[in-house]
């Protein structure tokens, strides 16, 4: 494929070969300390751009299909879809080459209950600070709730000014209906936030928004839900902002993820504990964590060949056994 570029008037051709056989070694999804947004390498012409964006649209499906080890590196190389390079394109050969040679990852839903220590829940009385929120509306117009009782489980993550160019974070969500993963979610927040704490909190918000709909959901397809969801993140100042009655918000360009997030807790719909950073399942969809560490958070809760998936009494709550 030939592809033009023009330099202050002077025509340059470069021709470049893509080679048929994927790469043979590609034990990772990304070339080391590559990252899509520092790409220096020429841009594509309209065939290549082309090209890419139908790459890009194989790989979404296959994250749809279950290769969830692959969702934040297809997340970051999406957000190049209008103007790709060279530079990108081979690194989305290098994660078909991953797909070819890794283990063929399934997610393992397993509808039972997780063993999860009542003791890493605190309980307050919201009544002074939201009056009105005390008790989760529940849809009058939904069928009679039939069948086994469904626990949610969310763990939320934040990547602080992951994007070395724009300063932007990423969001890192995964949700659990008892031990089956339903929902996951990695995306380059809009704004940019100066601390850690501000980007958790502004991943914490649209946890919670996918949590309501989801409990709205499950209740109008005749499910019943058991208690409030569960939600673990990595950041201390979090966790006591929303968890804790007493604790005052410091940063007021916050307050309004603050109270949202407060609110859902007072009226019973989720809450909230600290999980501890090497244990924080949502990592994987925020930032590229060495081989070792993120096979060990996959293997939590997805099959790899023999390895069987399933909750332990860890605080995590996820295990793996051969």
């Amino acid at each position: 494929i030939i592809h033009q570029y023009s330099s202050e008037g002077i025509l340059l051709s470069l021709i470049l070969i893509i080679i048929c056989q994927l790469p043979s070694r590609c034990l990772t999804r990304f070339v080391s300390n590559y990252h899509p947004a520092e790409d220096v390498t020429p841009e594509l012409d309209a065939q290549g751009t082309n090209y890419f964006q139908e790459l890009i649209g194989v790989l979404r499906w296959a994250v749809e299909l279950g290769r969830v080890d692959i969702l934040l590196e297809v997340s970051l190389l999406s957000s190049h879809l209008s103007l790709p390079h060279i530079g990108q394109l081979h690194q989305v050969h290098h994660i078909f080459g991953y797909l070819k040679i890794s283990p063929r990852r399934r997610l393992y839903f397993d509808p039972d209950y997780p063993r999860i220590s009542e003791d890493r829940f605190e309980s307050f009385d919201w009544y002074d600070f939201y009056k009105d929120a005390t008790i989760e509306g529940i849809p009058t117009n939904m069928p009679e709730l039939l069948g086994k009782e469904v626990e949610i489980h969310c763990f939320v993550d934040a990547n602080h000014a992951g994007d070395k160019v724009t300063r932007c974070s990423q969001t890192g969500i995964l949700i659990f209906f008892n031990r089956a993963p339903i929902l996951f979610l990695s995306k380059r927040q809009n704004s940019v936030e100066t601390s850690t704490f501000g980007c958790e909190f502004t991943a914490m918000k649209p946890a919670i928004e996918l949590i309501k709909s989801l409990r709205y959901k499950l209740r109008m397809f005749g499910i019943p839900v058991n208690g409030p969801a569960n939600i673990y993140c990595d950041n201390e100042a979090v966790y006591k902002n929303d968890a804790i009655s007493s604790s005052v918000l410091s940063k007021k360009m916050h307050s309004i993820s603050y109270h949202f997030c407060r609110e859902a807790v007072a009226s019973g719909i989720t809450r909230i504990a600290k999980e501890d950073t090497t244990m924080n399942l949502a990592d994987l969809f925020t930032k590229v964590l060495p081989k070792a560490m993120r096979d060990d958070l996959l293997d939590r809760f997805m099959y790899c060949f023999l390895v069987r998936c399933e909750f332990s009494p860890r605080r995590s709550g996820f295990s793996h056994h051969h």
